[in-house]
């Protein structure tokens, strides 16, 4: 975003936009977390660029669109879920910065179980 005032131009940076999204995801209940992938973590190795974790936004002068990679906690209805992280993730970008979010993309790509769960799934494949 670039604003032209009196004063100067203000331009907002993707890494402020991909803080405020990732910061409203993890306040969102029924996301259990961020997923980076393999991709983010070969982009912060090649470029040392401080990839956010799990976010990648595009931002123009006026407008933005974010692409959330997450992780759901098991039994929540993920399609729920991810509507409220939608609309949580595009108020609160807007109200920070001012910027019309046109898409927030979600790609659920894991389920988070209890962790009594995980440890009686780790029991039950056991080998005896």
């Amino acid at each position: 975003m670039a604003d032209a005032k009196e004063n100067g131009v203000v331009r907002i940076a993707d890494d402020v936009v991909a803080v405020i999204a990732g910061i409203a995801a993890s306040e969102t209940e029924g996301i259990a977390g961020m997923s980076g992938g393999i991709t983010e973590g070969l982009a912060r190795r090649v470029s040392g660029k401080n990839v956010q974790k799990g976010v990648q936004v595009e931002v123009g002068e006026f407008e933005a669109a974010i692409d959330l990679r997450v992780i759901v906690t098991y039994g929540t209805r993920i399609d729920e879920t991810c509507r409220i992280l939608q609309q949580k993730v595009k108020e609160a970008v807007e109200s920070m910065t001012g910027l019309r979010v046109v898409e927030v993309n979600i790609k659920v790509e894991g389920v988070e179980f209890p962790k009594e769960e995980k440890e009686a799934i780790v029991e039950a494949n056991r080998v005896r």
